[in-house]
């Protein structure tokens, strides 16, 4: 049995994890989705870790589960608390103090998106339609409306409260059909950042959502590789 936490991107909503997280319990593991308070001006990255920290309280050797900002939490709780894997899904890969708000230009976020865009023959412009809810099934998006909150600006302004990557063996996975980090953007930022392949699961951004038992699968598999494999930038593999 593996215990898995399972943190958010931006908005904080812990919903975004339930429908994966529900399949990890029926697989027999435990499964732990946290809420950020994302909306909290006075809160921010060390306020969430500090949260994720005490949801990890009782739990030996997690598994680590982060969506696209929730990386910006998930890397400095490795430091922290004793974690057997960390698994990045769409994720922003931060760099030691780098801000979630430098990181859109220091990694070339927004030229990859728009260019995916082009190719694809959608808008360039982001909506909540056309970048997130494309591939989610109406009645899962339609509940999810209540979760969402604006992810306040002291989240993008605070320096990322870690000093250098954790010594975690680290999956990253990349949704095929991502029109906000496109995929073949994600595989570079991975070898950049941390020496590692990305691996291609099915869905797009929020895949958690609109392919559950794709990422499900992906991190009972990622639960289950040698918890002796060596981790990134020092050098890290999936």
């Amino acid at each position: 049995m593996s215990a898995f936490l399972l943190i958010p991107g931006a908005g904080g909503a812990g919903w975004y994890w339930h429908l994966v997280a529900q399949r990890l319990r029926d697989a027999g593991h435990v499964a732990t989705a946290i809420d950020l308070p994302a909306d909290d001006p006075e809160a921010g990255l060390s306020a969430y870790a500090d949260l994720a920290v005490a949801a990890a309280d009782g739990h030996d050797e997690l598994v680590v589960g982060a969506q696209s900002m929730g990386a910006f939490t998930a890397v400095p709780v490795c430091g922290r608390v004793a974690v057997r894997r960390l698994v990045l899904l769409n994720a922003m890969v931060p760099a030691p103090g780098e801000t979630a708000g430098d990181w859109w230009e220091n990694t070339g976020s927004q030229q990859a998106r728009r260019a995916a865009a082009r190719a694809g023959g959608y808008a360039q412009d982001v909506d909540l339609q056309t970048y997130f809810l494309h591939d989610v099934p109406a009645d899962v998006a339609a509940q999810g409306a209540e979760h969402q909150r604006d992810e306040a600006d002291i989240a993008f302004e605070e320096p990322c409260p870690f000093a250098s990557w954790p010594a975690v063996p680290t999956t990253v996975l990349a949704g095929r059909d991502d029109r906000f980090f496109p995929l073949e953007f994600q595989r570079r930022v991975a070898r950049e950042r941390l020496a590692v392949e990305a691996q291609p699961l099915p869905g797009g951004h929020l895949n958690a959502l609109s392919r559950p038992d794709a990422v499900a699968r992906a991190l009972l598999a990622a639960a289950a590789t040698d918890a002796d494999a060596p981790a990134p930038h020092g050098a890290r593999r999936r």
